[in-house]
Parts: C-alpha cells; structure tokens; sequence
C-alpha cells in the first residue's frame, strides 16, 4: 500500500514538473520595470528604456492587456533618466522613451552624427511640471504673496520673488517656518540625468532672463546663477520617480518642497487610495507660472518599437494613461476630465506656459552644471 502511494506520489510530481516545464517554454518572459510573463509565443516582445514616472503605467494590467489582445506585444521597459538614455549606449532596444523634446533632440543630433538612429519619434503623452509641497509650507509662502490660492488650485505667481528669495539665502524662520532647519530652497533631480531636473534648469534661466527664453546667447550671463541655485541642493537624485518617494517618505523637514510631474501625484493617489486623506490634508500640488510641458516623445528604434508607438496611440490605452496614471494626452480629440481625480487642485487646463529654451542654450546650461 505504502509503494503504491509512493508511485502516486510520484506520477504527481513528474506530472507538475512537466507542466511547468511545458508553461515555461510556451512563451518569452519580460524583465524589468514592466515585466509580465507572456502567456504565448505569439506575442512580440518589444525592449527600451523608459523614464521613471512611466513605469507605473507600463506596469498597469490593463495596459499590458490591451497591448496583449489586440497588438500582440509586451513591453520589458528598463528605467532610466531621459538624458541618460538618449546619450548612452542604445544597442539591443527597441525604443526610448524620455520625458521631453530636449531629450529628443540630443538623440537626433547623435543621429545626424551617425551614432544612432530612430524610424520614428512622436509624443504620446504631456505633463506638466510642478512643485510639490506640504501645507505648512505653501501657507507660509501664502503670507508672502508668492503663492496665490484660486479655487482648489495653488499657483506661485511671484517666480522672480521666489528664486530671490532662494538665491539670497533666505532662511526658512525668514517665511514663518522656524521649525525647518536651513535655507529655502526646492529639490529637483539631477539636470545632467533626469528630465525633471533639466526642465526646472531651463524654466530657472528663463526666469532669471526676465521672462524671456534665453537663446546660446542670452544665457551666457545667467550660468553662474543656475550654478549657484543647483549647488546649494546637494545630492541629487537621477529619477523624478525617486524623488518623489523620498519626498512623501522623508516629510516635510528633508523635503520642504520638490520639482517633478503633475501625473506624479495623480498617479500615486489612485495606486494608494487609503493615503488620499494624508494627501488630501498635508500636500500641495503648485503649478509655477509660468510652467513648461514636459512632453513624452516615443523613439522607435526598430519595426518592433514602431509597433508599440501606433498601439500606445489607441483610445483605451490614452484614456488609462489619464485617469489612472495622471498623463494628459499628447493626442488631439482626448480630453483629460479631473473631476475624478481625489486629490484636490488639479486645473483642467494648463494655461501659463513657455517654451524650453533651444538645444544649444541647454547644452551649455547643462554643461556649466556638470563642472565641479
């Protein structure tokens, strides 16, 4: 009886191993920030390099579902700054996906160098940058007539009194903020690695410009300030993704306020409903006026990456990108409705806004930031 339960036993264990083993091989399975195991091998897998605040979108089900059922692919999207990605080594990837046109443009200047190449480049989806910021903060600056609260949302009108307050070495008990040590100052990502930190580089040269965009020219006078500014925030880090995290986890004392994306916030509240009252009372979304677009222009490096550029086009897959992930359509015809959206203060239109300063104005901001 005890050996013909062992065969049992056994029969059952072979059985697993070769359905398992049958499973395995059925189909490729991806890596990286959007990684889902394919459940057949007629699905394509399609590689790149993909900037932080996507992850969370490419990591989405529905998402990975729709471009499952209907176009065939799955993404294996690794996370990278989007200036790293367009200058570094691009061999074995299907397409990059930065998180503005600058990046872009640095990748068709290697083009034209014949140290890359692309089949296609379009932008998918649009976002903002904002500052993030706690209660006890924005009020203060409130007070100070530099942030104006209109309705729900907050706008910091006085940029120019901003950075001087910044670039004076203003003190935090300056504003009414005796509790938080040091000067006033706002965190971004590093500019040389991250999207985020590069756009609030050039919306800095343009407010020291007056308000004018700065040309190669124009900004020549303004570089040692941009230094200056950068330098007082120390380390930096190289993704708007872990900037953000480090902000909601270290509080108000280490990260009084920070620059990234509006899709940011929108994104993280949907993912952590039971934060919405914490967010609800103690964040602040700010939108500087005026702001910049942070545009995500898809590169297609091959067939494949082409492919994954006219699936992200679909309605269903731009319609998730703004209700659940916070990514205002780069489509004409979508429209980006926040009254669904928990976390208070997100305007339906981005109206105050300039344009990024030329590539060889931002080589040379970019340039003087990297000296040590």
């Amino acid at each position: 009886m005890k050996r013909f339960a062992g065969l049992l036993l056994l029969a059952a264990a072979i059985a697993v191993a070769v359905y398992y083993s049958k499973k395995t091989k059925s189909g490729p399975a991806t890596t990286g920030t959007a990684a889902t195991q394919t459940a057949s091998g007629d699905r394509t897998v399609v590689k790149g390099l993909v900037g932080g605040e996507k992850s969370g979108f490419l990591a989405d089900e529905q998402v990975q579902k729709i471009l499952a059922d209907k176009y065939g692919l799955a993404v294996d999207g690794n996370k990278r700054g989007s200036i790293e990605m367009v200058t570094g080594d691009v061999a074995g990837n299907d397409f990059l996906w930065p998180s503005s046109q600058f990046a872009a443009e640095l990748f068709t200047n290697r083009q034209a160098q014949g140290s890359a190449k692309s089949i296609k480049s379009e932008t998918i989806f649009n976002s903002p940058i904002v500052f993030y910021s706690w209660n006890i903060v924005t009020d203060a600056f409130v007070n100070q007539e530099i942030v104006e609260k209109r309705g729900p949302t907050y706008y910091l009108t006085d940029t120019p009194g901003f950075v001087k307050l910044i670039s004076t070495g203003a003190k935090w008990k300056d504003i009414g903020l005796p509790q938080l040590y040091g000067k006033v100052t706002i965190y971004s990502t590093d500019p040389n690695r991250s999207n985020s930190g590069t756009m609030f580089a050039a919306l800095l040269a343009t407010l020291l410009n007056e308000g004018d965009v700065p040309d190669e020219t124009t900004v020549e006078k303004h570089l040692p300030a941009l230094k200056q500014f950068f330098g007082r925030m120390g380390y930096m880090e190289g993704s708007s993704s872990d900037l953000f995290k480090q902000f909601l986890n270290t509080g108000v004392g280490a990260n009084p306020m920070i620059v990234a994306y509006e899709n940011q916030m929108i994104e993280y509240s949907l993912e952590h409903q039971d934060q919405i009252p914490m967010l609800q009372q103690n964040v602040r979304v700010i939108y500087p006026q005026p702001t910049m677009w942070s545009s995500h222009p898809f590169i297609a490096l091959t067939a494949n990456g082409q492919k994954l550029l006219e699936a992200l086009k679909d309605r269903d897959i731009q319609r998730i990108a703004w209700e659940r992930h916070g990514f205002r359509s780069g489509l004409l015809g979508v429209e980006n409705n926040p009254a669904g959206i928990k976390v208070g203060g997100i305007p339906p239109r981005i109206e105050s806004v300039v344009p990024m300063p030329n590539s060889a104005a931002m080589q040379k901001i970019l340039a003087e930031l990297e000296k040590k």
